[in-house]
């Protein structure tokens, strides 16, 4: 089992510096992303890890979740295998960040290949960890977006169900996902669409959507909710191809092929100049969504905080900390 620990962190003392503010952003870590989103005056911040798969990226994601605290995000979530593969590790990293850092933390939740059971067991092993915020996710197959979904025999069916179980648990803060390309498996907008609204009546406080390259696929979505009477805030996840093999692993993440100007853009620069390109095309698309009024944005790292760290940098030189 890989074990997540601070002092793995390659800087000496990496908390020092944060020293004087940590008891006043540990006292408003008791406010949720949905006391932010409706409290808040300008767009949040976010940023999310994957829990280390060996003890090699141990030190990969300390360096990274301790770059990326220096800009003081809203938030921060840890991923959680779409059929509950990283559940262990998931709850791990999820529980020694939150104890060991300033950052408010979501830990993700899935339902796919596990029982009510086991589901009810994790959300204990989060409470007792004292984080009480989830994003609940149905998941995805082994194979992936477009393999047809079977539930687990004692199980749940989808991520409704998940919301409801979560909050009938506690008084958790629950996010959910959205769709802005449409999901791979329906191919029906409206559906995306009512499948959202669904979760919101079941108790869900946000969304944060799936990866996407149009401003404007994101704003259909936003109205095709409004135009069903629902307000809940979607948040747009992000992330910049930097290599042209992300283009074939991104059309594979999302279940459809990436935009063809996007791609057009990316094969038309030289080999050396396709991460800058790719840096350019996510910081214009952050702009296009902030000028729309999207409620934040939640970059998806990787576990690296380099091309997160430039994009907001173009995007707020001045609050950049470096």
């Amino acid at each position: 089992m890989v074990h997540l620990d601070p002092r793995d962190d390659p800087r000496t003392d990496p908390g020092a510096a944060n020293a004087p503010r940590e008891a006043s952003v540990r006292a408003s870590r008791e406010a949720t992303v949905a006391d932010l989103l409706a409290a808040a005056d300008g767009p949040l911040y976010s940023f999310e890890f994957f829990p280390p798969r060996n003890e090699k990226e141990v030190g990969i994601l300390w360096r990274t979740v301790r770059e990326l605290e220096a800009y003081q995000p809203d938030f921060i979530s840890v991923t959680y295998g779409a059929n509950g593969s990283t559940r262990e590790r998931t709850i791990r990293a999820t529980a020694e960040i939150s104890a060991n850092t300033t950052l408010r933390t979501v830990a993700h939740l899935t339902c796919a290949s596990q029982s009510v059971d086991q589901l009810r067991q994790v959300v204990g092993q989060y409470a007792a960890a004292g984080v009480r915020q989830m994003l609940a996710i149905r998941g995805d197959m082994p194979g992936g977006p477009t393999v047809p979904w079977e539930r687990h025999p004692q199980g749940l069916d989808n991520a409704t169900e998940l919301v409801s179980l979560i909050k009938e648990l506690g008084n958790f803060c629950v996010g959910v996902a959205a769709f802005p390309d449409i999901h791979p498996e329906h191919k029906d907008p409206d559906l995306d669409a009512d499948l959202l609204v669904a979760k919101a009546e079941a108790g869900a406080d946000y969304a944060i959507t799936q990866l996407f390259f149009e401003a404007q696929n994101y704003f259909d979505l936003v109205d095709r909710v409004r135009s069903r009477g629902c307000d809940l805030p979607i948040i747009p996840g992000l992330m910049p191809v930097t290599t042209l093999r992300q283009i074939e692993i991104f059309a594979d993440l999302s279940g459809q092929p990436l935009p063809a100007s996007v791609v057009d853009r990316l094969t038309g620069v030289a080999p050396d100049d396709v991460r800058a390109e790719g840096i350019a095309i996510a910081t214009e698309l952050c702009e296009a969504l902030l000028a729309g009024g999207a409620p934040g944005l939640h970059f998806f790292t990787q576990n690296r905080s380099k091309a997160t760290r430039e994009i907001f940098a173009n995007l707020h030189p001045s609050r950049d900390p470096a």
